[in-house]
């Protein structure tokens, strides 16, 4: 079983016993209820307006600050000498999907 969930403003979708990385949840967080948008059982779809009613998934926050790769950010003018270089590592957490209860 599948479901398509929002987090943090994004949505992914999601098996049981996943792990994934998300846009990093406050401090503190343990776990988080979910409610899905969108549910896949086998050939059956389940589409919500907008949640699907009476399903649930519980999802553990496993790590609370994982950094990303590190991206370069290059600002560059051709014939003027003007260059500058960042970079920009992002902070994600790392969750891990429960069951998908009805």
């Amino acid at each position: 079983m599948k479901a398509v969930v929002r987090v943090g403003g994004k949505q992914y979708v999601v098996a049981e016993k996943e792990s994934l990385l998300v846009d990093r949840l406050p401090d503190g967080t343990k776990e988080l209820s979910l409610e899905p948008l969108m549910v896949f059982d086998g050939d059956k779809v389940t589409v919500g307006s907008p949640l699907v009613s009476g399903m649930k998934i519980i999802a553990k926050v496993i790590e609370d600050e994982v950094k990303g790769d590190k991206l370069r950010v290059i600002r560059y003018k051709s014939k003027k000498r003007v260059h500058k270089v960042n970079g920009h590592r992002q902070k994600y957490s790392r969750i891990e999907i429960g069951p998908i209860k009805k």
